[in-house]
């Protein structure tokens, strides 16, 4: 299983060795939007399925990589969403607020 902790810290650690930035917050993100554009173009050109999986995997390492930067535990934010999306209500896909349901 892998360590996003520990993966988050690796990704870090190349950035700092090949000198990419570290301090441009708003270069980052649209470094993340590019990489999800490059793997919308990979799925609707109908590229092989390893070469979407490689782009989905720049998303994931330019994310993790933020995430260093900011100081954030990924792993644990995503645990703590999965946590709440399972108690959220949905009906047909849509969230259903506590004003819904009177």
């Amino acid at each position: 299983m892998i360590d996003l902790n520990e993966l988050q810290k690796k990704i870090y650690e190349n950035k700092v060795k090949k000198g990419f930035n570290l301090t441009n917050i708003s270069q980052e993100f649209c470094y993340i939007y590019g990489e999800v554009g490059e793997a919308f173009d990979a799925f609707i050109k109908k590229k092989d399925k390893e070469e979407l999986g490689l782009e989905l995997a720049d998303v994931a390492i330019y994310l993790l990589g933020l995430s260093e930067i900011l100081d954030i535990s990924l792993e644990e934010m995503i645990e703590k969403k999965v946590k709440i999306n399972e108690n959220r209500v949905y009906v047909n896909g849509v969230k259903v607020t506590k004003e819904d349901k009177k």
